[in-house]
């Protein structure tokens, strides 16, 4: 039956779908309601356990230590919780945990403006904890895909055995649309890793072999362990190359868009060609080069000053035009004029 759900109701019965049975995280605008239904869930379902963490880290380090103990599970926050759970999401690589972070975003830095969406955290999926790691992350930008990408999370988190990232913002938790989640077919990934006490008896976040024995002075065993876990998830990521490309007739320019900005930017299929990419990370390099070589000019459209931009331009060897979204001004007048002035630049 067709309901009005939110984004944020939709990624919660989503992670259910998934088989998810543990969420623990802090209150955080605005992703709150993902731990209020989780909280009342838990009241209905003996099996759904529930934590209410006295902060993000605790929450990231909880998450993480009920993957191992063998549970599907979850947490969620917004940009300044995001950051403090960026030590125990190394970790979470090091020990191959599978689990799902929720990130929506909302203006920043630290407290920043909460009620604003944005898309400024980009850069932390890949580099806000030490070290080489090898993170998946997805975006969508409707509330049926919210639901959709959030059991495509929890599948690649458990291929991958690794903390994998679904991203959202302010304004596509909050949302609303009509759709049938009941009705949403959806294939499910169990889960396979042994939990603790079954095989491994160590897991730890030193350096160490495949059987979990600490290795602190042993490049090869590191050199090891380190390329098969990106040989998997780099395999994990290629069986989800997900985009969307709308080419425009006799266009010359390609809008690039994601999340919910490229919602906002839809009219604009009328006159220029887009591209969204839904793998948000790892950057979907070879489909965007391909597709960027028959434009003449590249302009991403995004809620911050140029991160995602970067990646395009390392990914196809060109220089782009950006039009930042700052301060939750996603506006299609105002982007509109910002085309046309970054067009007007180079006629």
């Amino acid at each position: 039956m067709k309901q009005l759900v939110s984004g944020n109701e939709a990624i919660f019965q989503g992670a259910l779908r998934a088989g998810a049975r543990y969420f623990t995280g802090y209150p955080i605008t605005p992703i709150s309601e993902i731990l209020q239904q989780a909280a009342t869930h838990a009241e209905e379902d003996p099996e759904f356990k529930f934590l209410q963490a006295e902060d993000e880290i605790a929450a990231a380090i909880a998450t993480i230590s009920a993957s191992l103990a063998g549970a599907k599970t979850f947490t969620a926050t917004s940009g300044p919780g995001f950051t403090l759970m960026q030590e125990a999401l190394g970790w979470g690589h090091a020990v191959e945990a599978p689990c799902v972070f929720i990130n929506s975003m909302r203006v920043g830095p630290s407290t920043g403006m909460p009620t604003q969406p944005a898309q400024s955290d980009l850069l932390q999926i890949k580099a806000g904890s030490a070290g080489d790691y090898y993170p998946i992350a997805f975006y969508p930008n409707s509330v049926e895909e919210s639901f959709r990408l959030t059991i495509t999370a929890f599948n690649a988190a458990e291929e991958s055995l690794s903390p994998v990232i679904l991203l959202a913002d302010a304004f596509l938790s909050h949302l609303y649309e009509v759709v049938d989640l009941n009705a949403i077919e959806a294939e499910v990934v169990p889960r396979a890793k042994e939990p603790l006490g079954r095989s491994r008896r160590l897991f730890t976040g030193t350096a160490h072999d495949r059987m979990g024995n600490v290795k602190t002075n042993d490049p090869e065993a590191y050199r090891d362990w380190l390329n098969d876990l990106k040989d998997r998830h780099l395999g994990v990521a290629e069986k989800y190359p997900l985009f969307e490309y709308f080419p425009g007739k006799n266009s010359e320019i390609l809008l690039i868009a994601f999340g919910i900005t490229s919602r906002i930017i839809s009219p604009l299929k009328e006159q220029f060609s887009v591209f969204r990419p839904i793998r948000i990370y790892p950057v979907l390099e070879k489909e965007l080069r391909e597709i960027a070589s028959s434009y003449r000019h590249i302009i991403v459209i995004e809620g911050n000053d140029g991160q995602y931009a970067s990646w395009v331009e390392w990914a196809t060897g060109r220089k782009v035009m950006r039009v930042p979204c700052l301060g939750g001004g996603f506006k299609l007048q105002w982007i509109r004029s910002q085309i046309e002035a970054r067009l007007g630049e180079v006629r």
